[in-house]
């Protein structure tokens, strides 16, 4: 078995994986009930299926000869961003009040994204 061959069966398993993650993820984002839940899923298919999709375009790459590492600076971008704004959109549902509230903090705390300081407050004759 050559490494040609080893190589386009890693292509079509990656393939394969991101494509499942993918529907899941689509999937996920039309049948799960609130906006809080919908966010989960997308951002799986953010970091899992579009990193293998990439990583199978890079090993395709190499196989045929001309691979280049850009995909993996897609990648990186990507494991680094989704996190980050699937938090912000959380946390824009939490101050909305458009989801249910979280959880009690331990130990008589509270969550930082709720914490009120001073000038946090709306003036009264201003629209919010």
């Amino acid at each position: 078995m050559s490494w040609d061959i080893i190589g386009t069966y890693a292509v079509a398993i990656f393939l394969l994986i991101g494509a499942f993650f993918t529907l899941v993820g689509a999937i996920g984002l039309f049948r799960l009930s609130d906006a809080m839940t919908r966010l989960h899923a997308p951002t799986k298919v953010g970091t899992m299926g579009i990193g293998a999709l990439l990583l199978a375009s890079m090993t395709s790459g190499f196989v045929a000869g001309n691979g280049s590492f850009h995909e993996l600076l897609i990648m990186a971008f990507l494991f680094v961003t989704a996190p980050i704004s699937a938090n912000f959109m959380s946390k824009v549902n939490i101050h909305t009040k458009a989801s249910i509230a979280p959880p009690d903090a331990p130990d008589k705390q509270t969550w930082s994204t709720l914490v009120k300081r001073d000038g946090d407050e709306v003036p009264k004759d201003e629209p919010a």
